[in-house]
């Protein structure tokens, strides 16, 4: 049986009391929300806390609300209210969709946008037992110093596994940061800014930072958004790649704005370039569908961090580009 190790346990009310206590006990603590996934890795012993500070009670990282310009999302809200919230549905229905799609439903129903936003990495070598990882001699990411995953590898290349942020970055949405470490200052970073390449931690706050809020501007009319997903079972379990793709066209039919972006292939979203040459100007038709996913195809190269073998990852990326586009074109 995996067992946690002792930890106390704080319950702040409010975002500065969170802050303070994130900013006090430093590296010895770590934030919690759903716990969906920091739970499992505390018994992995891939994080051992002193002190968990529980952000579901924190009013200010609350609430979804929509305004005339943009929609905003409490990064504590869970990933089944944000799912099913009217706004949500009508303004940025690939948003739903994605959330719609993490997990099963026990975990959506306690798991936040912002846990998933700030998902760990995982990878094959990393996210199991300390006794199969100590046998293996650790890896980079946890108390060793190699990567296994790329054969004599400095770098951690641990797999973004979150299915949100693919949708969020092509929504152009912002995080709302706060800093407990400087007076409780909060900024704006864009999605797009927010992750690294560094599948150790992949993203661009501090321990004492906590992701408040999700902004996302309304997107223009006829822009559509299509999230597709690939995992072993329908529900359950992390991607194994995923997908987020915007197509907003003219009235004629034309691609005015085409964006992709491809996650679960490394340790970050990546925006997959030159796609945008096949489809901008053209009507979204069978042959501009598949010249973008062959593009698709040439760019994305998996890693054998997940233990499903890459060739297949690879080959089923524009059978995922296919089944986005063919939805928005049909739509």
């Amino acid at each position: 049986m995996l067992r946690l190790h002792p930890y106390e346990y704080h319950m702040p009310r409010a975002l500065d009391e969170a802050l303070s206590l994130l900013a006090t006990h430093g590296d010895d603590a770590m934030p919690i929300a759903g716990g969906t996934d920091l739970v499992p890795n505390m018994k992995h012993g891939l994080f051992t806390p002193g002190h968990l500070v529980a952000l579901g009670r924190v009013r200010e990282m609350r609430g979804i609300a929509s305004t005339g310009d943009e929609i905003r999302i409490g990064a504590a809200e869970t990933l089944t209210s944000v799912a099913t919230h009217p706004d949500v549905l009508a303004q940025v229905p690939g948003l739903a969709r994605a959330a719609e799609l993490v997990s099963g439903p026990q975990l959506r129903r306690v798991g936040t946008i912002g846990g998933n936003v700030c998902l760990d990495t995982r990878c094959a070598y990393y996210n199991q037992t300390k006794f199969w990882r100590k046998a293996l001699g650790y890896c980079l990411k946890k108390d060793g110093d190699v990567c296994h995953v790329v054969k004599g590898g400095t770098r951690c290349v641990a797999a973004h596994s979150a299915d949100t942020p693919p949708v969020l970055a092509v929504l152009d949405a912002v995080l709302e940061v706060a800093d407990g470490a400087d007076g409780d200052r909060t900024r704006d970073v864009s999605i797009r800014q927010f992750f690294t390449s560094d599948g150790i931690w992949n993203r661009s706050i501090g321990s004492s930072e906590l992701v408040v809020a999700i902004r996302i501007p309304r997107p223009p009319p006829g822009t559509q958004v299509a999230f597709q997903k690939l995992r072993p079972r329908a529900a359950i379990d992390f991607p194994l790649a995923n997908l987020a793709v915007r197509v907003g066209r003219e009235d004629d039919g034309r691609v005015s704005d085409f964006r992709l972006v491809v996650s679960a292939m490394g340790a970050y979203p990546r925006h997959v370039g030159k796609v945008e040459d096949a489809a901008l100007g053209n009507r979204l038709g069978p042959s501009v569908i598949e010249a973008v996913a062959e593009q698709a195809f040439r760019q994305c190269h998996p890693l054998s961090n997940i233990t499903v073998d890459p060739e297949w990852r690879r080959a089923m990326i524009p059978v995922l580009v296919r089944r986005a586009l063919n939805e928005i074109a049909a739509a």
